[in-house]
């Protein structure tokens, strides 16, 4: 258990810590459109004038994209270290006018916190900020080293991580990594992930006429980009949801009776995940729980099409171009470049003919498994339990967190997918948020692992 001055201190300034957070989420710290790129710097800044004022020695890293904040305490040979990751970018905000207030003006309404990045991920990073503000506030002695990396090119792919830390990893280098930018079990039930899905992200390209056509001078003469792309489309998968790309399920890492155990003990039912998603019915691949298809299968979804007029009213066109994006999830042991290479021979292989079709690999990202057992997971569950008051359970995810794997085989070191947020919080979509019993409880749960960790 962390020093109860600590502790004390965390919630005695807990409107405070809300306060700073809502002046970091009103920086509009876009990292994928060039137009908020003074503002991503922004972000950077504010997250290193606080580490520094913590006392930290902090650099800003410019490697020509958004910069990084690595920041450390100092460094004592006789403790333990923890490298704490997260990032202060943010997705774009699109379709504005679906959300219930600006994105970049925060909002407090019942005990939830409302903006871009609230949980994805300024909320997640700033409660281990918080953490380690108290124990240097109360003057209480830190257990543990703590270092920070901080990125601003995570929602846009950037490089300028990976770089960092395939060529630093002595200035990297520590007994755990923490990344919190995962979420809990629910609302009720703290959980710690152990999985990571991979990611193979496609875009499909079709070109045809040299413009837009009159649908009725030319219709029927050449092949329409819009069809050629559908029929292409309804191939990826089957009418029982499993994927028709050759070979794509081959190295799939089943899981053991005890993951599936686990997972049909949490409870989670297709009634909740209608309620959680909005949708008529779940659906997915036949044979496997929903639960399991979420975590534990490998997908791959359409993320978008355009093609032809989609405005107001009429325009009869025969469209020159279509595109899809298409995302492939994978699971432990796939190698999101062979199910790339796989997906764009596929695709050229069921091309109509009558249009030119180009498929490019936009985003590659290696799947993450992380051993249930060890020291740190025991620290970071009696955290997690401390900080939340119930006990954690063992969770995948479906998501991706591109540097683990990168993070696993340059620092070898332990990853603990430590997140405080909830799978409803609607991260990348309208109204994002995070409720502020998880944003104190995360920073709480910080400050005790420091402890934990140092056992």
């Amino acid at each position: 258990m962390a020093s109860q001055k600590v502790l004390k201190y965390l919630d005695a300034n807990q409107k405070k810590h809300v306060d700073q957070l809502c002046e970091f989420l009103r920086i509009p710290s876009i990292s994928s459109q060039s137009e908020y790129a003074e503002d991503t710097r922004k972000a950077a800044k504010f997250i290193a004038d606080e580490l520094k004022d913590l006392g930290l020695t902090v650099e800003t890293i410019d490697l020509g994209g958004h910069p990084l904040v690595f920041a450390q305490t100092e460094i004592r040979p006789d403790r333990k270290t923890l490298l704490f990751y997260g990032h202060y970018d943010v997705q774009p905000v699109d379709p504005l006018d679906l959300w219930d207030n600006p994105p970049f003006e925060p909002v407090v309404k019942d005990g939830v916190i409302y903006a871009r990045g609230a949980c994805d991920d300024k909320g997640q990073v700033y409660t281990h900020i918080k953490a380690l503000e108290a124990y240097i506030k109360q003057d209480v002695e830190l257990p543990v080293n703590i270092k920070f990396i901080i990125e601003g090119e995570e929602e846009a792919g950037g490089e300028s991580i990976y770089r960092f830390t395939e060529q630093n990893p002595e200035k990297l280098a520590c007994d755990a990594i923490i990344v919190s930018d995962t979420a809990l079990y629910n609302e009720t039930t703290p959980g710690i992930c152990y999985s990571l899905k991979g990611l193979a992200y496609m875009e499909i390209r079709v070109s045809g006429p040299a413009m837009d056509l009159h649908s009725g001078s030319y219709g029927g003469t050449v092949q329409n980009p819009g069809n050629a792309l559908a029929e292409m489309v309804a191939r990826l998968k089957d009418s029982e949801g499993r994927c028709l790309v050759p070979g794509f399920y081959n190295d799939v890492l089943e899981l053991d009776q005890e993951e599936r155990d686990g997972f049909a003990e949490l409870g989670y039912t297709d009634e909740i995940l209608k309620q959680e998603t909005g949708a008529p019915a779940a659906f997915g691949e036949a044979g496997f729980t929903t639960l399991e298809r979420m975590w534990a299968r490998p997908t791959c979804d359409v993320n978008g099409l355009v093609s032809g007029y989609g405005g107001e009213g009429a325009k009869t066109v025969l469209p020159a171009k279509a595109m899809a994006k298409v995302s492939m999830r994978l699971v432990p042991n796939q190698d999101p470049d062979k199910i790339a290479a796989a997906f764009q021979e596929y695709i050229l292989s069921i091309a109509p003919a009558g249009v030119r079709v180009e498929v490019e690999n936009l985003h590659n990202a290696n799947p993450v498994l992380v051993p249930r057992k060890s020291e740190m997971m025991t620290a970071g569950m009696a955290a997690l339990e401390q900080g939340f008051g119930a006990k954690p359970v063992f969770i995948r995810e479906g998501g991706s967190i591109p540097i683990v794997g990168t993070f696993q085989k340059c620092l070898k070191s332990p990853v603990l997918l430590l997140g405080y947020g909830l799978s409803t919080d609607n991260i990348h979509s309208p109204n994002e948020k995070f409720h502020l019993n998880n944003f104190w409880r995360g920073a709480r749960t910080s400050a005790i692992l420091m402890s934990e960790a140092a056992k």
